[in-house]
């Protein structure tokens, strides 16, 4: 299962282009209602979540994601849950994926320490102990950080890729996304 948690003024593009890649990829992508069963996003946007931060089912979850946007990043990092299912899954060695600014909370949890990542710009000082690099994307062990908006689907594509090379191929190619 994967999770990308969905809180009021999420980044439309960095939660919905990976889902779909993610579910071309054939997973079981779940979008996770943080501040509710109906999630706005920065740009108006209304997305019905499929479940509820009380159904997320930790054992099952093998990737957790986090949008950026604002005020998005700022509901997540204030969300104690998040932080939980976040931390647990990184120290159990499941992928944790962030874009935007949503690596600032990756940041203040102390996942970032000696990895490299990116970040929309600005929000480098909350990436704490992190080795910053301007790139579209960056994959450190289990953590998959990423730019912004125009980067989504770079995003997907790594994040497709970490759980499954041939996979992220063939979505690619379906796609018409080579690179």
């Amino acid at each position: 299962m994967i999770y990308i948690f969905l809180a009021d003024g999420f980044e439309e593009t960095e939660a919905l282009v990976p889902w779909d890649i993610l579910l071309r990829g054939g997973y079981n992508v779940k979008t996770v209602g943080v501040t509710g069963e109906y999630v706005t996003g920065a740009h108006g946007m209304t997305v019905k979540s499929d479940i509820s931060l009380c159904d997320v089912d930790e054992a099952a979850g093998e990737m957790f994601i986090l949008p950026g946007g604002m005020p998005g990043t700022t509901n997540l990092d204030e969300n104690a849950a998040v932080k939980e299912f976040v931390m647990n899954a990184y120290n159990s060695g499941k992928i944790v994926g962030a874009i935007c600014a949503a690596p600032m909370v990756l940041g203040k949890l102390g996942i970032l320490k000696g990895k490299r990542a990116t970040c929309f710009p600005g929000f480098e000082e909350y990436l704490e102990g992190a080795i910053v690099v301007r790139e579209h994307s960056v994959k450190d062990s289990n953590v998959i950080t990423s730019c912004g908006a125009g980067a989504a689907f770079h995003f997907g594509f790594m994040l497709l890729g970490a759980l499954d090379s041939m996979k992220e191929k063939e979505v690619r190619k379906s796609m018409q996304y080579e690179l």
